[in-house]
């Protein structure tokens, strides 16, 4: 092959993933592969997976990695990261050096938010926000194709802000987050990310269910299901008002586990006027295109996503 391709890399908490793309973002191959939960594991397992890529191709391919975290604008080395062993590690420096090549390394929500901005559920809006709903809770801002980090690189992440407007069960519920540099109460994420909402449901009403029995409940017409289904839209709304009084966003994308419920789409768009400031709100609320894969393939985008 002559044209040369690029690669995406979503670094996962126990599986990595990679994607070999072209340039107008067509799929050529995937792989996912386990590893070990340490350091130099997940390196070797990346350096494996380009290796193949760009053997297939027959070119040496730019690379682009997602993480569970950021790496310091500062320092170089990693910071917030789930996958603990990542942490204060220069691991982008290290990458590099084992590619042998310049590589690209962003946010996981970053690079979900970008791949629907350029060629998702976002590609035909100037702003994006794209929130990911899954057992943590975060968000990224893109404008005109290119992700607004800000200068501690957290825009658009609000999952660990109190939750607007509090009730008094709500306050009650006495939610501490665990997250070291968080530890507030009220943190959203611990009541809109699934862990979260599910948690609250088992405690209020003594079961010991998974979400997914929970959604499945809610459907089949369960009035607890649908009850705490419409306080967390209630939450959900409150906060994604918040930050539209600060970004005003064209259109509003999620992905994540939760996204998949799609009473959220109808519901959460009827709420928000209740909490906004605006004589209408005009802001979209979209399931996402790519699903699981956005990741991966914003992955691939941190190169080239200016030509979009």
């Amino acid at each position: 092959m002559s044209e040369k391709f690029k690669i995406g890399i979503d670094y996962g908490g126990t599986k990595i993933e990679a994607i070999l793309m072209d340039h107008i973002g067509k799929e050529v191959l995937r792989k996912r592969s386990t590893y070990d939960k340490n350091y130099q594991s997940g390196i070797d397992t990346v350096k494996s997976l380009v290796e193949e890529f760009d053997q297939y191709s027959g070119t040496k391919n730019t690379v682009g990695v997602g993480i569970p975290g950021s790496s310091s604008n500062e320092t170089g080395l990693i910071k917030n990261a789930n996958s603990t062993w990542l942490n204060n590690k220069p691991f982008k420096k290290d990458l590099e050096k084992t590619l042998d090549r310049e590589i690209r390394i962003m946010n996981d929500a970053n690079c979900f938010a970008l791949s629907e901005a350029i060629d998702g559920s976002g590609k035909n809006y100037k702003s994006i926000w794209g929130i990911i709903i899954g057992s943590g809770f975060g968000g990224s801002f893109v404008y005109n194709k290119e992700v607004v980090e800000g200068v501690n690189q957290v825009a658009g992440d609000w999952g660990h802000q109190p939750l607007p407007y509090p009730t008094k069960e709500e306050c009650e519920l006495n939610l501490q987050c665990p997250v070291g540099n968080c530890q507030r109460p009220l943190c959203a994420e611990q009541f809109i990310s699934g862990i979260g909402f599910t948690k609250i449901f088992n405690q209020k009403y003594g079961t010991n269910l998974r979400t997914r029995e929970i959604v499945a409940l809610e459907a089949n017409g369960d009035e607890r299901a649908k009850k705490e289904f419409e306080i967390y839209e209630d939450r959900f709304a409150r906060l994604i008002a918040v930050m539209i009084g600060i970004v005003d966003p064209d259109a509003i994308i999620l992905g994540g586990g939760m996204s998949n419920i799609g009473r959220l789409y109808d519901n959460i768009p009827k709420l928000l006027p209740k909490y906004t400031f605006s004589d209408k709100v005009r802001n979209k609320v979209l399931r996402n295109t790519h699903g699981d894969s956005s990741g991966v393939r914003g992955a691939a985008w941190l190169w080239d996503s200016d030509k979009f």
